[in-house]
């Protein structure tokens, strides 16, 4: 039987996922993690990385081996992905600079403001390109000894194969990309290079940059190193072709087969982001939104938030610890599809409560950090049905403020799916992500593998695609014939929604205060 590996790298978990030629999962695996703030940078270290991904990797071999009375000796083809963005500078020996910055830092607004003014186009804060600039703003010592950068996923593969490329979506995360070329913008990279002559560095923008590859195309193979790298015991063989890795937002699109031509998806977790394919560009740039690819290169609007269930998830833990102290604990799954139901039941508007789930700054609302927590009046309806809606609209209410530029901008979607955490309790996420958007959203029977699965069809799209398109690859040998569960805005949930978002738009001047004060 031939085998697919995809591993993504999640802000808490590294899921590993195995698929034979029909796309169906054989095997699967994960280890949970955790960033850590380290000196105020949200942070994984090399041996958090590593010892992650061996982790992971044991455990799909460990289910392959009981499952088939085999070990996992070879492969078809392995996929990596992890999340988007950050900063991994690297010496002419290899050795990490400064520690993995990743997404969840809001350091760089100098730079992100400066860029995208020498651009004309939008540089988030969480992008390598600004990053980077603004080691060289602060004037970092490191700087001048950069050979490369490159995102997580990137890492993961030149460890595994050798070669320091990334995949056109996961570029688009980096460094703009020029849509006719494939490739990074050769203009924006002149000015970038002209901005920074002068300072005596010794490299320019594309020569410490990992080369652009879009999918289906030749990513390396694994290397001896490289395997044991994945696979210390020495059991996987080495000489597995790889595909090109992606950013999770990538494999989301593949995941939720989004990536043609007016689709779009939302991946909710720690994290929240939208994708919509577009048909033709925005009409000017716009703070909220970035311009990323699909994994084949088409443009897509991406609204990002930082923050979207860490709040959701701090009072779960806060009634799992009240079920234990009764005597009476509940299983994790249980007790989510239990408080996550029962909210469907709370007040259309949440009854004046109003949250604010910011963990982290969030750029969408120019914050640099953030403080939870929760506001009510003493006439607001405050009980357990109403707390947990709160929780679950204020986990979207930052994506909506974005969402509704695009809506503005009379962005066409024909279709929305729905994957991650935020969607595990049936009948409640996918419902009221249909009252924010105010369109019918999906999601599929595949949703609840995410990224990792997306990951793995992109690797066997590298080896099997036969010259098809991505889109049409999905459309015919992945999802024919696969369920899709809609919902329709319900009406009721589309005004509660919009009321509740008066109340959160308020909030954030108050929030603006916590920042500042507490």
């Amino acid at each position: 039987m031939k085998t697919y590996l995809g591993i993504e790298f999640g802000s808490t978990r590294i899921k590993a996922i195995l698929i034979d030629e029909r796309a169906e999962v054989v095997a699967s695996g994960a280890h949970d993690w955790e960033n850590r703030l380290d000196n105020g940078i949200w942070t994984y270290t090399l041996d958090d990385i590593s010892t992650g991904l061996r982790d992971a990797y044991s455990k799909v071999a460990e289910d392959y081996k009981k499952k088939t009375g085999e070990p996992l000796t070879e492969l078809g083809s392995i996929g990596i992905s992890a999340m988007m963005h950050g900063y991994m500078p690297f010496d002419e020996d290899g050795n990490l600079l400064v520690p993995f910055r990743t997404w969840r830092n809001t350091v760089t607004a100098e730079a992100s403001e400066k860029l995208s003014s020498l651009f004309g186009f939008n540089i988030p804060q969480r992008w390598s390109v600004a990053h980077l600039y603004q080691s060289v703003l602060n004037g970092e010592e490191h700087v001048k000894k950069i050979k490369s950068v490159l995102t997580l996923a990137g890492y993961i593969q030149w460890k595994l194969t050798g070669k320091k490329a990334v995949g056109v979506g996961e570029a688009s995360g980096m460094f703009p990309i020029d849509g006719k070329t494939g490739t990074y913008d050769a203009a924006m990279v002149e000015k970038f290079d002209r901005l920074i002559a002068g300072k005596g560095f010794g490299w320019t923008l594309l020569s410490v940059l990992p080369e652009v590859l879009k999918a289906g195309d030749d990513a390396g193979t694994l290397t001896p190193e490289g395997a044991l790298f994945l696979d210390p015991t020495g059991t996987l063989r080495a000489g597995v072709p790889l595909c090109p890795p992606e950013g999770d937002a990538g494999t989301g699109m593949v995941a939720t087969n989004s990536v043609r031509e007016r689709t779009g998806n939302v991946s909710a977790g720690t994290s929240v982001f939208a994708m919509i394919v577009l048909e033709k560009p925005l009409s000017r740039l716009y703070p909220e939104i970035d311009m990323v690819t699909t994994p084949s290169g088409a443009p897509v609007a991406m609204v990002h938030c930082n923050n979207c269930s860490s709040d959701l998830d701090a009072w779960m833990r806060i009634f799992m610890e009240f079920a234990e102290l009764s005597g009476h604990p509940m299983k994790k799954p249980d007790l989510y599809d239990l408080l996550l139901k029962n909210a469907m039941n709370g007040d259309p508007d949440c009854g004046g409560l109003t949250s604010c789930n910011y963990f982290s700054g969030e750029p969408i609302t120019h914050l640099d950090e953030g403080r939870p927590m929760l506001l009510r009046r003493p006439d607001s309806a405050f009980n357990l049905s109403n707390l947990i809606r709160n929780n679950l609209f204020s986990a979207l209410a930052t994506l909506k403020i974005g969402l509704d530029i695009l809506l503005d901008e009379n962005v066409r979607i024909d279709r929305i799916l729905g994957h991650g955490g935020y969607f595990k309790t049936k009948g409640v996420g996918q419902k009221l992500l249909a009252a924010a958007m105010k369109t019918p959203v999906s999601t599929m029977e595949t949703a609840g593998e995410g990224g990792a699965w997306g990951m793995a069809i992109l690797a066997m799209y590298a080896v099997n695609g036969g010259g098809m398109s991505l889109e049409d690859y999905l459309d015919e040998k992945v999802f024919a014939g696969m369920k899709a569960e809609a919902e329709s805005p319900d009406p009721r949930d589309v005004a509660g929604f919009d009321s509740y978002m008066q109340n959160y738009k308020q909030m954030l001047k108050t929030e603006e205060s916590a920042v500042k004060n507490y």
